[in-house]
């Protein structure tokens, strides 16, 4: 027997979708719904729009909202543990835009 998902694809019963934190609104949203962003060993900062690549990651909505929000509470700064400049804030608008 098997379950719905969120986007009512089957589950084998039991498996669990996995959950994110949004870093923008704070909501736990399932993971394929969501944008990760990844700081990786050299210091670089950009969207993993496979979220397979290494690195530190974080998790926002595909909204430029939460996006705008996650700028002004510095929410992906901490969760990502670095200070993190306009321009790449600024690219990565455009590629959640581009992607979104």
């Amino acid at each position: 027997m098997s379950a719905m998902n969120t986007k009512g694809q089957n589950v084998p019963k039991g498996q669990k979708t996995p959950l994110r934190k949004c870093t923008g609104c704070g909501e736990m949203k399932p993971k394929k719904d969501m944008i990760r962003v990844i700081k990786t060993d050299t210091g670089e900062i950009f969207a993993d729009m496979t979220g397979r690549k290494n690195g530190r990651g974080a998790y926002i909505c595909h909204s430029i909202e939460c996006f705008d929000k996650a700028r002004k509470t510095k929410g992906l700064e901490r969760s990502l543990k670095m200070a993190i400049s306009d321009d790449i804030y600024d690219s990565l608008k455009k590629e959640l835009e581009s992607n979104g």
